[in-house]
């Protein structure tokens, strides 16, 4: 099946290099020429663990290819996948310009019958402003589908979770479009949820506002903790022993951040507003998330006092592991308040870093940029741990006492055992634990 893949940011280039693996004929488009350049090359823009090997497999096969002319991809497909960017817009909305512009598109080059997939993230009803976008200005009278087919990808496991998905989801309204779909995802039949397409819109944004809520629930919890002599791990742990509760997404911490939790609760309350339904829940875990930055700032004053001058150490710059990426990223609330305080940071992550040079030039001494944990911690008052890297939690502690101008953590993640850290001379600020 020749499948085209409009957009190929995070989400459309997995999809694309995935589709392809899956032995359909795959062609992804971009108005971004640097995105096309590099993936014709074999490079991918982003960090994705198995992306890239993925991507040159695909290429060399011959089943992949990147091109930038739209109308030509759009002409040559029988299925195409729409994953454009959908911004927010202030008052939490999706700013849905891109994807009006490739209905446009689309209806400039309608020579066949096409089936056109909504892959992006979008409010629900958006099928309906696609459909009639493309019936108003289409050329020629040919037939053509919309329909929706959300993802669940995971940065730092992307890869992983569109070749062994724990659900598809199929949302269409006719049995042409149904069945289409069906054959293009046929090796994972078992795994297939047929809906209407109001359905599949709404699933992916109540689905990523749901563990957001989770997250933000823990982060309650975790505050209480503090205030008692609780310890949120093992209120977790037992917490996530009732399968009704499961483990997933309940570690304290910094908060959520990324292009998706931020993004969707935010949006899914705006279409709750829009609907006349009663979204307060939705808000309130949203502010718990956001107040997230300010308590761990509080902890650093607990520990450093006056923050003017400090050397401070920052490990982990994505908003998660395995990632380059820094969307929505706690840690650039944070490093733009100690700024404000008038700290000395200096920076490290595995991958994120060039992404953070975007935002926050280097300018030493204020902000420099390690190459290494170790380069990292050398002289600072204090270490604090943002995203839980393997890689941190593997220091060798012993060293970054002696490395460290004072032996004081303050860790978002909760990557290290208290009674341990303590135990050599550190002073030890953890989330939710004593």
């Amino acid at each position: 099946m020749k499948i085209g893949v409009i957009g190929t940011g995070y989400v459309g280039l997995v999809t694309a290099v995935c589709l392809a693996d899956l032995g359909h004929k795959v062609a992804g488009t971009d108005v971004i020429p640097e995105k096309i350049d590099k993936a014709s090359r074999g490079i991918a823009h982003i960090y994705e663990p198995g992306l890239e090997d993925l991507l040159r497999k695909n290429l060399k096969k011959g089943n992949l290819s990147f091109i930038h002319d739209l109308a030509k991809t759009i002409q040559s497909s029988d299925v195409l996948f729409v994953s454009v960017n959908t911004p927010q817009r202030e008052d939490g909305s999706a700013d849905m310009t891109y994807v009006e512009g490739v209905s446009r598109k689309i209806a400039d080059n309608l020579n066949s019958y096409k089936l056109i997939v909504e892959k992006s993230t979008v409010p629900v009803k958006t099928s309906n402003w696609i459909k009639r976008t493309i019936s108003l200005h289409k050329k020629k009278e040919v037939d053509f589908d919309v329909a929706s087919n959300p993802e669940f990808l995971r940065e730092g496991s992307a890869v992983s979770d569109f070749l062994n998905p724990d659900r598809i989801i199929i949302g269409v309204e006719t049995e042409r479009a149904r069945d289409i779909l069906l054959s293009i995802y046929r090796k994972f039949k078992n795994k297939i949820l047929v809906t209407n397409i109001d359905t599949a819109e709404l699933i992916k944004h109540a689905s990523n506002s749901f563990l957001a809520l989770k997250i933000s629930y823990i982060n309650l919890i975790s505050d209480l903790c503090e205030k008692t002599d609780a310890d949120i791990e093992l209120v977790s742990k037992g917490m996530g022993l009732d399968p009704r509760i499961g483990s997933h997404f309940l570690r304290a911490g910094v908060g959520y951040g990324g292009s998706c939790f931020p993004k969707d609760i935010k949006a899914l309350a705006r279409i709750g507003e829009d609907f006349g339904v009663d979204v307060n829940l939705l808000k309130e875990a949203e502010r718990i998330n956001l107040r997230r930055s300010e308590l761990f700032l509080e902890k650093i004053k607990k520990a450093l006092w006056i923050l003017k001058d400090k050397k401070v150490a920052i490990l982990g710059l994505s908003f998660k592991p395995q990632t380059d990426d820094i969307r929505e990223a706690p840690s650039i609330k944070i490093i733009r308040k100690l700024l404000e305080e008038g700290s000395e940071l200096r920076l490290y992550d595995p991958k994120a870093v060039e992404n953070m040079r975007k935002i926050f030039p280097e300018k030493p001494p204020q902000i420099f940029y390690a190459k290494s944990s170790s380069e990292a911690i050398k002289g600072a008052n204090a270490l604090l741990i943002i995203t839980e890297w393997e890689e941190f939690k593997k220091l060798d502690l012993k060293k970054v006492k002696k490395l460290m101008a004072n032996p004081i953590i303050v860790d978002g993640r909760n990557i290290f055992e208290p009674s341990q850290v303590k135990s050599l001379g550190f002073e030890y600020y953890p989330t939710g634990r004593k």
